[in-house]
């Protein structure tokens, strides 16, 4: 199943629900709601800095990946920026391909 990183940022008001739910509880409603889609949360870890959390999360493709970021993002508490993860196997197919590519005035 592919991987992917969401990357949130809490408003105030969501920085309020998640003092008074509590991070356990957050986690819970995240996987409950990855889950319903198929999925399945991998980790979850708050943090300090430009990005107040960050999740990993199996999805069974990107319909389901972009269900999730559709509906957190039209919440009024947090916003969610997802990242498409890759395996070093993927990685390595993706470099064997064939791409026909010339450069900008090249």
């Amino acid at each position: 199943m592919p991987k992917y990183l969401l990357e949130g940022h809490y408003t105030a008001a969501g920085a309020k629900g998640l003092a008074h739910e509590g991070g356990t509880g957050r986690r819970s409603a995240i996987a409950k709601m990855v889950e319903g889609l198929g999925g399945k949360l991998d980790a979850l870890y708050y943090a300090f800095g430009g990005v107040d959390v960050y999740g990993v999360v199996d999805m069974p493709d990107n319909v389901s990946a972009a269900a999730v970021a559709l509906a957190v993002n039209q919440s009024d508490g947090v916003s969610v920026k997802t990242v498409v993860l890759m395996t070093p196997e993927e990685m390595d197919k993706a470099g064997k391909k064939t791409v026909i590519y010339r450069p900008p005035g090249g």
